[in-house]
């Protein structure tokens, strides 16, 4: 990489880790933090702490292609600010449905998607990989740091410092995004934004739609185990700023048994790994609704847990992008991080109801059973490759090809070794291609030259 793509994915990477710790410092203490305010209630904890996925799945796509009619730092601004606002107004609630109205707005910062853009538009193709691959460790990184951070702010500062704390840092995201971040004249293409006459072919994908109902039970879970285990923890004599205590060894451990399932993967995604892991979850939410007065227990379940967590969060994005057509892969995204966040938000919905209605133990019941499910609906997934994309620009980008010429170019295309789906892009002269590890890219060249 050179300088300009190292600061772009350096401080892209930062707001990131910002905006994500912020985000998730919340989850693993508002289940107990909330108890505090006078209108207290399960179902309405499971609101707050998934509160922010309902209006992140509404405009995660919206967004993502307003920043190609607005430009990439205007929206990532807007969404940091409305992400600001939403974190002081949580912070300064004295009651759950207030603070419910704070991580709605939360959410409603959807900048993920052209924060990805705009680091694909300020990147060579030949490091772009690199630039999203530091960008993509920066999120897991921040989601770890969250949980063990979390509830030692909550202890110093309560939660309202917590909201507080989140809101200052969407604030300090923001001079990076407007004067360190490289500005783009160029916007990224089609395969990184979502393009609204492809939503259709894709919800409807008999192999995408698998994948993003995987993530919304994914999301649910994760959201679902959060809402319970601060109080579970409770059960133990266990004070909330000792969490980080159980949070740190077990990231540690499932860290291991994620690398060690990724080493046995061997660079693909069998779907015997995919069983294995959400068969790893089930295991522990139903750990969780019979031994919740083992701390032993509770912690080995824990254990499996992020194992199986870890090793789906890795692998379905790499799988979404290889499913999806070429230069349709910013749709399909666009399509799983809907899922994604929508599943956040029904997973605070389903734990707070079954909790409010019946106990803690069948929420995790209700956690075990939707693993069962979910085996069903994974069943049917087919094994994929992994694959490469690749734009190709047009020789001549202003010319407007007959419908004849590009049946002939994609003929053309398609006969290249290596190829394996193409799509023209007839706005901008743009040429995607999926391609495997036998591409020619000099034949590809000739072909488009030739047109």
């Amino acid at each position: 990489m050179n300088a300009l793509e190292l600061r772009a994915a350096l401080a892209l990477a930062s707001v990131y880790v910002l905006r994500m710790m912020g985000l998730f410092m919340v989850m693993p203490v508002l289940a107990v933090a909330a108890m505090d305010y006078p209108d207290y209630s399960p179902l309405l904890v499971g609101l707050a702490v998934g509160g922010y996925g309902l209006t992140q799945a509404a405009l995660q796509i919206p967004m993502g292609m307003m920043s190609d009619k607005w430009g990439r730092k205007p929206v990532i601004l807007l969404g940091l600010c409305v992400f600001a606002i939403g974190s002081f107004v949580a912070a300064s609630a004295d009651n759950m449905i207030m603070m419910i109205v704070g991580r709605i707005l939360q959410g409603a910062g959807a900048i993920a998607g052209a924060i990805m853009a705009l680091a694909t538009d300020v990147s060579r193709e030949s490091q772009r990989a690199k630039v999203l691959a530091i960008i993509g460790i920066a999120i897991g990184f921040s989601f770890y740091l969250a949980v063990i951070l979390g509830p030692l702010i909550a202890n110093s500062y309560g939660l309202a410092g917590v909201f507080a704390i989140t809101g200052l840092l969407a604030v300090l995201c923001m001079p990076l995004v407007k004067w360190v971040v490289p500005d783009s004249e160029q916007l990224s293409s089609g395969d990184t934004l979502p393009q609204k006459d492809q939503l259709k072919q894709l919800l409807l994908s008999p192999q995408l739609w698998r994948l993003n109902v995987s993530v919304l039970l994914l999301h649910m879970l994760i959201t679902l185990l959060f809402v319970q285990l601060p109080v579970t923890l409770l059960h133990f004599d266990m004070t909330l700023e000792s969490h980080w205590s159980v949070y740190l060894p077990v990231l540690g451990i499932s860290i291991v048994g994620l690398v060690l399932m990724m080493g046995a993967a061997r660079g693909r995604t069998p779907k015997s790994l995919l069983f294995t892991a959400i068969v790893l979850m089930g295991a522990a939410f139903f750990t969780l609704s019979t031994q919740t007065h083992s701390w032993w227990m509770v912690t080995a379940a824990v254990v499996l847990f992020f194992t199986g967590f870890n090793y789906l969060e890795a692998n379905f994005p790499a799988l979404v992008s290889s499913i999806a057509p070429a230069g349709k892969k910013g749709t399909a995204m666009g399509i799983y991080a809907s899922f994604q966040f929508f599943g956040a938000f029904l997973g605070g919905i389903v734990s707070g109801f079954v909790t409010d209605i019946w106990t803690p133990d069948i929420a995790y019941g209700v956690g075990a059973a939707c693993t069962v499910l979910w085996l069903f609906i994974i069943a049917g997934l087919k094994e994929v490759s992994r694959v490469k994309r690749v734009m190709m620009q047009a020789s001549k980008p202003d010319t407007v090809l007959d419908e004849r010429s590009q049946q002939v170019l994609k003929q053309g295309l398609s006969a290249v070794p290596g190829v394996l789906d193409v799509t023209l892009n007839h706005h901008n002269g743009a040429v995607y291609l999926k391609v495997d590890r036998d591409f020619d890219a000099l034949k590809a060249r000739e072909v488009l030259d030739a047109t």
